[in-house]
This record gives structure tokens, sequence and C-alpha cells, in this order.
């Protein structure tokens, strides 16, 4: 990416976050955002595979500040529709959901975030992340399942396994070859083989490989078993796992997505760092710019917070290869402590 590009891509992002933008990071945080630990409504996060470039993205909400959710959603849609004819791509499938995704008087922790991939020529990729529980928590299976049925796939809410709780549904909008419809999941107390059952994409990744992943982004590498020779479930802030659909003819998703949320499982960033480094050496990605880019983001020592690497993921989608992301946050307001202790528990699986 040019330099150039990047100017445009940083007047987009002030853009999209409007008002808050320019707001005074002495002062609190402008609402309690879920996107991140300290309610800054940014996150970023480098996508890596093997031999490329990392892929920058940046998740924004945009309606962050807002009055209420009703407001916030408002807010969301008409930025995320000014960027539609800004760049000449259509809405018509986030349009066909709006009153699904944004009732009159909606609930839960948020109306709408947008991601952008920052790719060279200065016109984003962009994915828009919705509240299945947008009319009530009871409601959001019925919500995804209905979402689902209006954009074509029709059996894609039975190929899904079993969560705890539905988190997102995302669209691709913009210039995508094979344009994505995601839902997300949240799987408490979490072991490494039950997430090695979770994915159903035909050929998709084999057990050792999710198991491996999951052991090494939660610092569990160095052997399967806890203390008393029991397996480790992660029973702090969930795992979550991403099934993306792209075809409407079978119902089986072409991608999958797991999720580990490092910074609950680590004591801090410096150990974060590792298991991300180890994750990316396994599949043979240099992990430099990722180590440039906690530069970019702090000056703090790594051993001094916990919570700069949130996330490590591990994608497959059908026909490419295997893509590790680690998602960043910006800490504008403030730093999570390190932890004294590794934060896990030891149970048995059944």
């Amino acid at each position: 990416m040019n330099g150039s590009d990047s100017a445009d891509y940083a007047r987009t992002l002030l853009m999209v976050l409007g008002p808050v933008a320019e707001r005074p990071l002495a002062l609190p945080a402008p609402d309690d955002s879920l996107l991140s630990d300290d309610h800054t409504p940014v996150e970023y996060s480098l996508a890596f595979v093997p031999n490329e470039d990392p892929t920058l993205r940046v998740l924004l909400e945009p309606g962050c500040g807002a009055d209420s959710l009703a407001e916030n959603g408002r807010t969301g849609l008409r930025v995320v529709r000014d960027m539609a004819r800004r760049w000449g791509f259509d809405t018509k499938r986030l349009d066909e959901l709006e009153d699904l995704f944004f009732p009159p008087n909606p609930q839960g922790p948020l109306a709408l975030w947008c991601a952008l991939e920052l790719v060279p020529g200065g016109i984003p990729r962009m994915k828009v992340y919705l509240n299945p529980a947008a009319s009530g928590q009871e409601r959001s299976a019925a919500t995804v399942r209905e979402a689902l049925r209006r954009l074509g796939h029709r059996k894609a809410f039975t190929a899904l396994p079993e969560g705890d709780r539905h988190l997102f549904f995302a669209l691709d909008l913009g210039d995508w070859e094979e344009p994505r419809v995601k839902v997300y999941l949240a799987h408490h107390n979490l072991s490494a083989p039950e997430a090695a059952g979770l994915s159903r994409v035909d050929g998709g990744p084999g057990r050792t490989e999710i198991t491996g992943f999951f052991r090494m982004a939660a610092g569990h590498d160095t052997g399967i078993e806890g203390t008393d020779g029991h397996e480790v479930r992660l029973d702090r802030r969930p795992v979550q796992s991403c099934h993306a659909f792209t075809e409407t003819a079978t119902g089986r998703p072409s991608g999958f997505t797991l999720y580990i949320p490092v910074r609950d499982y680590a004591r801090h960033d410096g150990e974060a760092l590792d298991r991300a480094v180890a994750v990316l050496g396994r599949h043979g990605i240099d992990p430099g710019p990722l180590r440039r880019s906690l530069s970019a983001v702090t000056s703090r020592r790594l051993r001094d917070g916990v919570g700069l690497i949130a996330y490590l993921g591990l994608a497959h989608q059908q026909g490419r290869p295997p893509r590790v992301t680690a998602y960043i946050s910006s800490e504008a307001y403030a730093v999570r402590p390190p932890v004294a202790a590794p934060a896990r528990q030891v149970e048995t699986v059944h």
C-alpha cells in the first residue's frame, strides 16, 4: 500500500467514526462499546497467509456515542450506505434484512459494526456485523434462520454446529470474489477436542490442525492435559466459531474460523505475542509485521498489560490456504493490567 492509499484510508476511518474521531482521549469513552475491552470503537487486525504481505483490517462502530441503540443502528446504516454510493457498490443484501436487525426498540449490546479491509487502491472491501439478538436473545436463532432464508441460504441453518449463543450475523459488501454470509457462535467452557468438531466444511481443517491451534493459542501446547490428567477447558471468555456460506445449493459452509480470546488466558501481552509467533511459525509465516504493528499501536512494555492482542484466529476457506489473524486493541482509553497466573480451569471432558 502506498502513501496515497494510506492517506485516503485515514480520511475514510475518520469519516466513518464521525464526531467520535474528534473527541479528546482525556475524556471517558463515549459509550460502553462492546467492540473492545476499554470501549474504544476501533479494533485492528492483521490477516496472514504464507508468502504474502498481511492484510490490514479495521473494525469500527460508526454509531458509537449515539443517544440510543436505535440511533446507533440508524447511524451505522447511513454511514455504510454513504460508503456504498461513494465506491459504487450496492447494499441490497443488507437492505433485505433491515427489519430483522433494526427493529424500533432494539436490544443487545450492539447494532452495527463495519470492518474495512485496507487493500491497495484506496477502495476497501467491507463487511458489516449485525446483532442476532436485536429482537431479544430468545429470538436470535429464529432471526439468524430467517436472515439466511432471505439471502437464499435455505438449508444453511441446519448445517451450523451447536453453540451457546448466536453472536453476530455478517455480510460481505463491495468488491469480493465470493461474497460471504457468516454466522458467529459463542462456545463456553470449550476444550480442544470439542473445538475440533465444530467445522462443517467439506474437506476442511483436520482435527489435529484445529486442536493444535487451540492448544498453542491458549497456552496448552506443552501438553494436552491439565495437572490432574483431565483435558483443559477455556472457562473465561468464550471461544468463537464462524461459519461462512457462499453457495446456496448444498447448504454447507465453505469457510470455518476458530477464534481464541488469548487475552483472557495469558498473563501479559508478552506471553500472548509468544503464542501468536508460535502459531504463525507453525504455518510458515514471518512474525515481523505483527511485532512492528504492536510497536506502532503502543510504546508500553508488553509485560505491563494484557489485551493488546485480543484474539487469535485460524480460518479455512475452500480453495485457499489457511489464514491466521491477530486482533489488536487500540487501548485508547485504558490498559488491562497483567495477571499473576494464567486464567484457566481444569475440568473433565465427558
